[in-house]
């Protein structure tokens, strides 16, 4: 009830309510940029050739994999296909060199002059991605043999070569561009990360058909039978209840960490002393990362190795086949390759902790502050503390984020639930749309408690992610 409520409220707030139309009509523009196909390409040549892949290539775990992230614009090869991914990944990259290039953490440490620096550099960076990434895409449906000998006589695209190259790289790339423009924009004029957002609702655009394929699944659709007892889909649903509601208490668990001020300046240079606050550390500080990396990690080399092997072969090359075969499709998912999953997850936890969580210099603001934790010495001593409880917390958090992780894998592999439907009940996709919801409503609801009307729940405040 409080919820509607909330609702309810925001348009009665003319700044919000232009705040929503705002982001909705940049949210539609980003649709249609995801729906126009790239010229020259024959688009029902190619959802043949994704369909038997799918279907007979240990590789398909990955296409369906960009269905979802594209928003189903892998389909038609849309201009939009790139979407906001490039400049995620540059974002990414961009992030990760930081902690050990010093140029580019002297950047991140010199206020607003830096950040555009780095916003500038991320955005050159996110067009080498684009036209690398749009040329390879380009090479592909030019040359579908490369996927495989039974697609080699395949004609996807009417007349191959530089010209077709070059119109695919200046659409996908221009597209991809215009699109990060808009997530721009969404978050200057509209409500919440505008590229979060952009990401969500291309998961979300595949709903419609995870519902088409769960009603076919129990009641049959088309002409096609019914293929599971109707028992099975309430247990379904509460099971969905309870993987949502433990993913809201991932994204939203913290461990506070007691902080004491012996001094604060004020107004007039006057200061003042003990003050007590708190320090969050969220549970799953990683958000996404891990799993962002760990899949790609896996079924990109393994699909290379069958690619390279014979499996009709004896000796090693067939063994290597069959073992790249085993970690190539999650869709069938091997107890080998959930074993390598998980364990990727958890590396990848640490190790993404390691390199963006800094004791070290938390623990000087805090000396420069005058804060201290109650209990630990200031300096390295508080560094340690911070270094081992973030260890301790990250732990538990990316136990959490594996279970999460592994439910869509195992929906697959033991009870043969349709990519679709199994995508939503955890993984990426659950994690993206919980985390960006919970954000996009804490940013509703400031402004609704701001003008003195109820927020979203009744007791409490909503609080978000922290990142993607």
């Amino acid at each position: 009830m409080a919820m509607m409520k909330g609702f309810s409220n925001a348009f009665r707030i003319p700044e919000l309510r232009k705040k929503i139309l705002i982001t909705l009509g940049l949210v539609f523009v980003c649709r249609l940029v995801s729906q126009i196909p790239t010229p020259g390409v024959d688009w029902q040549a190619l959802q043949r050739i994704i369909a038997d892949f799918k279907a007979n290539s240990a590789g398909g775990g990955m296409l369906d994999w960009f269905e979802v992230f594209t928003g189903g614009a892998l389909g038609q090869c849309a201009i939009g296909f790139l979407s906001i991914w490039p400049y995620i990944s540059a974002q990414i990259v961009i992030q990760l060199l930081g902690s050990v290039i010093p140029a580019l953490e002297k950047m991140k440490k010199e206020g607003e002059s830096g950040r555009q620096q780095l916003a500038q550099i991320t955005r050159y960076l996110t067009i080498v991605l684009c036209v690398v990434q749009s040329w390879g895409i380009a090479t592909v449906l030019s040359h579908p043999g490369m996927l495989g000998s039974a697609f080699a006589g395949t004609e996807i695209v009417a007349n191959p070569g530089i010209g077709f190259h070059l119109m695919t790289v200046i659409g996908m790339t221009t597209a991809s561009l215009f699109v990060m423009w808009l997530a721009d924009q969404i978050t200057t004029f509209g409500i919440g990360n505008g590229a979060s957002l952009i990401i969500m609702i291309n998961i979300t655009s595949r709903l419609p058909q995870a519902l088409i394929d769960a009603w076919a699944r129990y009641f049959g659709l088309g002409g096609v039978r019914a293929n599971a007892p109707i028992a099975e889909l309430p247990i379904l649903v509460i099971f969905f209840l309870l993987v949502v509601m433990g993913t809201v208490m991932l994204t939203q668990g913290v461990r506070k960490v007691a902080i004491h001020t012996t001094r604060r300046s004020v107004g007039g240079g006057s200061t003042y002393g003990m003050q007590q606050t708190f320090m969050p550390l969220r549970v799953n500080y990683t958000g996404v990362m891990p799993i962002i990396f760990a899949q790609p990690l896996i079924q990109i080399p393994a699909a290379i190795l069958v690619k390279i092997t014979d499996p009709t072969a004896g000796g090693i090359s067939g063994k290597l086949n069959a073992f790249a075969q085993g970690l190539s499709n999650p869709s069938k998912p091997s107890m080998l390759y959930l074993v390598i999953y998980a364990a990727l997850i958890m590396f990848f936890a640490f190790f993404w902790v390691a390199t963006q969580f800094n004791a070290v210099d938390i623990s000087d603001n805090l000396k420069k502050d005058g804060s201290y934790v109650p209990g630990i010495r200031p300096g390295r001593a508080t560094a340690e503390y911070l270094d081992d409880l973030m260890t301790k917390i990250t732990l538990i958090g990316g136990t959490g984020l594996l279970i999460v992780a592994l439910i869509p894998l195992v929906l697959m592999g033991w009870m043969s639930i349709p990519w679709a439907v199994a995508s939503f009940f955890g993984g990426t996709s659950l994690l993206i749309i919980v985390g960006v919801a919970l954000d996009t409503l804490r940013i509703m609801e400031s402004h609704l408690l701001v003008r003195k009307y109820e927020g979203f729940l009744s007791h409490g405040s909503l609080r978000g992610r922290g990142g993607m």
